[in-house]
């Protein structure tokens, strides 16, 4: 079994590099000065264009459309690559993928997410990044050669994600919930003349 990847239940790290369109990208993402709180599969690959990542590329945007928990928990798709800007910008345009995808050619988001080398080291690492919607990183996957494997994976965390939240609530639903005095004293008396209707 792999070691657990040394981000595994720590803040997800903050980055800031281009996207496709040459925007500064600011993660983890924001709106109106606070950061988004829904789940994030934040994909790192090798090389815009290749057979392996153009597929996993596709893998995602298919998944957002089609797959039922990607649906449900709202997951925002990041994909990033060492590819300069008009690369990006090519990509996202050829395979119509509905995610940001930035450009990291300064290696910022690489280093700050440790990805290393793939495939002997002729390559950058194939790693996704799934993060609760808190903004910690709760799973990872790096395997270079399955290109196929991780949205396959984001939906198994997401799953996971889901469950932990319905406990989170279920165990929310189960606390009693605090009695307005008034209402305790107007069950009281229901339950006094309840009593003595019936005996």
């Amino acid at each position: 079994m792999a070691p657990q990847h040394p981000l595994i239940d720590k803040p997800a790290p903050s980055f800031s590099i281009p996207d496709s369109n040459g925007e500064l990208f600011k993660f983890p993402p924001e709106m109106e000065g606070k950061r988004i709180e829904k789940p994030i599969a934040l994909f790192f690959y090798p090389e815009s264009g290749t057979y392996g990542c153009t597929r996993e590329a596709c893998h995602f945007r298919d998944a957002i459309v089609e797959n039922e928990i990607y649906k449900r928990s709202d997951v925002l798709v990041v994909g990033v690559s060492s590819d300069p800007v008009e690369k990006q910008k090519a990509f996202v345009e050829k395979h119509k993928l509905p995610y940001p995808v930035l450009s990291d050619t300064d290696q910022a988001a690489h280093k700050a997410y440790q990805i290393g080398r793939g495939m002997l080291g002729l390559t950058d690492a194939r790693i996704t990044f799934v993060v609760d919607r808190n903004g910690i990183v709760k799973g990872a996957l790096n395997s270079t050669m399955s290109f196929s494997g991780h949205a396959k994976f984001v939906a198994k965390e997401l799953e996971k994600l889901q469950g932990s939240d319905a406990t989170d609530a279920g165990s929310n639903r189960d606390a009693t919930p605090p009695v307005d005095p008034s209402e305790a004293a107007e069950r009281d008396e229901l339950g006094r003349v309840a009593q003595a209707v019936s005996a």
